[in-house]
């Protein structure tokens, strides 16, 4: 196409050459250059694409996106922009014909309840035959196809070619996952979503290499109510104001608390044969019953979110409300039926933070243990460690530490770090290195009543060591664990 109309909605000046000539590819990758293509400088946190324009110039590279100037060959296109992410965005959109434009485009932000929320809505609209495109933290998903993420949010590139790939396999909508990465580096840009959710705010992802303090956090998460035509949040929250602040969409709101829109009430925490779940009523813009197979009251909103949202497409209640029963999202408090005197669950929780959350509410079934197993990453940081293992000694009864992905540590080195926070609180512990024999322990040890947490994996199906990723999956250990058992003759609980 025309490097003009690549260049339709993006604020640019012309350094050297000309826009009207056609273009063969959109990149900014400097290894991806060939003959024809417009290749956009990004500056990035390790190398800057500037230092790449003499290579993809040699490469035949036609036009050349910049923030500032640079050297070309004669004969080569210098286009300078303010921002060359957000040019990349809007030249993203413009290469794959604004795809977001004829699908219903579902964004949601917070620290917590994305990844789930982001399944029940998916699960929700399927069932009722709207075709649902997913880009979330554990995959993409178009059509039959699942791509592994390796962002939560990816390059705006590549979310304009999965809308692409999704309008072409039929879908009609797209629900993702938009982290404050993804709205402070224009990830996002480019187009405007149909729906913007806020499910949470806590102070999280802050450091050198993400955003300097709460605040800037907050403001990033709140970009996406500047580029939203409904916006949808959780009152509950005590910074909803402050990150909708400035907000250019309709805003309406979800919680517990009685001013918001749609209200959860009677809450109530149930387990039943091993399973643990929860049910509700909604109050406000929909009124009707909720029950969900998975636990706990973080859950009441992910789901309560699912609700606000599917309900602007006049879905009707029994459909949510299957939907909704059913429900499981990989790794995420995903109960893993072993027992039907004990529950086992698989977590992503793999932090301090996360970790607290979901013992804090498995805690709330009164389990008559509560018994905790994890590890921690390796080349990560260890106060990370020791501030798992107080959590876990502070809330469970049993704390198993095991080998999580040592990297290029020794896994012993790292059990020893979080033994360390073990030890500063009063909860029993053991340390079994093999986590498949930690896991065997878990259920073999198991007393009625138990709530098991094996947590840091979640949807993770390897296991990282010297650089090298081996396949490892929690599922597949379970079945191996029970397959042995019965080899040996020996049954669990």
């Amino acid at each position: 196409m025309k490097l003009s109309d690549l260049l339709k909605k993006v604020e640019y000046k012309i350094l050297e050459g000309t826009v009207d000539k056609d273009i063969t590819a959109l990149i900014y990758d400097s290894r991806k250059a060939s003959e024809g293509c417009v290749f956009v400088c990004i500056p990035g946190a390790v190398k800057d694409g500037h230092e790449f324009v003499t290579e993809v110039s040699a490469k035949g590279a036609a036009a050349v996106i910049v923030e500032k100037r640079v050297e070309v060959p004669e004969g080569v296109t210098v286009i300078q922009v303010p921002n060359s992410r957000l040019a990349l965005a809007c030249m993203s959109a413009a290469y794959f014909n604004y795809p977001a434009s004829r699908l219903k485009t579902i964004g949601i932000t917070g620290t917590k309840g994305k990844t789930t929320t982001a399944y029940m809505v998916k699960s929700i609209l399927e069932g009722a035959g709207v075709k649902t495109g997913l880009i979330g933290t554990i995959e993409a998903i178009i059509g039959e196809e699942a791509i592994p993420a390796g962002n939560t949010t990816p390059e705006s590139y590549v979310i304009q070619e999965y809308f692409h790939k999704m309008e072409e396999a039929g879908c009609d909508c797209v629900v993702m996952e938009v982290s404050s990465q993804g709205l402070m580096q224009n990830r996002v840009a480019g187009f405007t979503f149909d729906y913007g959710i806020f499910t949470n705010i806590e102070p999280d992802h802050i450091g050198p290499a993400e955003h300097k303090d709460f605040d800037e956090y907050m403001a990033c998460k709140g970009l996406l109510f500047k580029n939203c035509k409904v916006g949808i949040a959780n009152c509950d929250d005590v910074h909803m104001e402050q990150v909708t602040e400035g907000h250019t969409c309709s805003l309406e709101t979800y919680g517990t608390s009685e001013k918001a829109d749609l209200q959860a009430t009677n809450i109530d925490l149930h387990s039943k044969d091993g399973t643990l779940g929860v049910s509700y009523q909604v109050r406000g813009l929909l009124e009707m019953d909720v029950m969900l197979g998975v636990p706990g009251k973080f859950n009441v909103y992910n789901s309560l979110t699912a609700i606000a949202i599917c309900r602007h497409f006049g879905i009707e209640i029994p459909v949510i409300q299957k939907a909704l029963e059913a429900v499981k999202v990989k790794g995420r408090v995903e109960p893993v039926k072993v027992s039907d005197n004990f529950s086992m669950m698989i977590d992503y929780a793999h932090n301090a933070m996360s970790l607290e959350s979901l013992l804090s509410t498995l805690k709330e079934y009164n389990p008559k243990r509560l018994v905790c197993l994890f590890g921690c990453g390796g080349n990560r940081s260890k106060l990370r460690r020791f501030e798992m293992g107080e959590i876990a000694s502070k809330l469970a009864d049993l704390t198993v530490v095991t080998s999580d992905n040592p990297r290029d540590e020794e896994p012993e080195a790292i059990l020893d770090d979080i033994i360390t926070g073990v030890k500063k609180a009063d909860g029993a512990y053991i340390a079994i290195i093999d986590r498949k024999e930690a896991i065997r322990y878990c259920m073999e040890h198991a007393q009625e009543g138990d709530v098991i947490i094996l947590a840091g994996k979640g949807h993770e199906d390897y296991q990282e060591i010297r650089g090298v990723k081996y396949k490892m999956d929690e599922r597949d250990l379970i079945c191996e664990i029970l397959a042995e058992l019965k080899a040996e003759g020996k049954q669990i609980l």
